[in-house]
């Protein structure tokens, strides 16, 4: 009998192996041709899954950003409050240091090849962002994208600290502080408790 072939999962099993490649090369100094041949498959079947370079990483970003999602659901659960959620925030990302750190790296070095108007006009990279922002608003229990934003930017910023060899910046200290700035900024401490379905499904869809 002819094997039967996942094409989904294999699909995702490329991009996993991928990440690891741009993480050791970088984007911008590796061909579909080389890709090819560290992945061990054709070109022809590297084509048939992604028609370009672009793609497969557009490609990516949106498998890291739901594999993001997930795991940060898996570690806020059973949190109660927004402050147990801060922390346990924290956890996750000291438990995945050495991840976010390599995902950074490959998208600076993928925006210094595109560019940042290319960036702005990419409706792949608007549908990823969008995703997390909606997210953290229903997380927050809020419909404030700026707000969602500032949390994404706090994030993202810590990590880049990280990147640059700032020994000094602590994931849980720093989440623990901005659950408190959340708490006391946002109009009650029970929008945690009170959108957790809407998180999860959120998070599902």
């Amino acid at each position: 009998m002819p094997k039967i072939v996942d094409h989904e999962q294999y699909r995702k099993e490329l991009l996993d192996k991928c990440f690891d490649l741009f993480g050791q090369k970088g984007y911008g100094s590796i061909t579909m041709r080389q890709i090819a041949e560290v992945l061990g498959v054709s070109t022809g079947t590297l084509y048939h899954y992604f028609p370009s370079k672009q793609a497969l990483f557009e490609q990516l970003a949106q498998e890291i950003c739901e594999q993001d999602l997930s795991g940060a659901l898996a570690e806020l659960e059973g949190a109660q409050t927004l402050q147990e959620s801060m922390e346990a925030l924290g956890r996750y990302l000291v438990k995945n240091e050495d991840y976010f750190i390599k995902w950074t790296y490959i998208w600076i070095d993928f925006c210094q090849h595109k560019g940042s108007k290319e960036m702005l006009k990419n409706s792949v990279f608007k549908r990823t962002n969008q995703r997390y922002q909606e997210a953290v608003c229903d997380f927050l229990g809020i419909q404030d994208l700026v707000l969602a934003s500032f949390v994404l930017s706090f994030v993202n910023g810590l990590i880049l600290e990280k990147l640059w060899g700032n020994e000094t910046i602590d994931f849980i200290e720093q989440c623990a502080l901005l659950g408190k700035m959340l708490t006391a900024y946002l109009p009650q401490n029970t929008a945690l408790i009170k959108n957790k379905t809407v998180f999860i499904s959120g998070f599902e869809s």
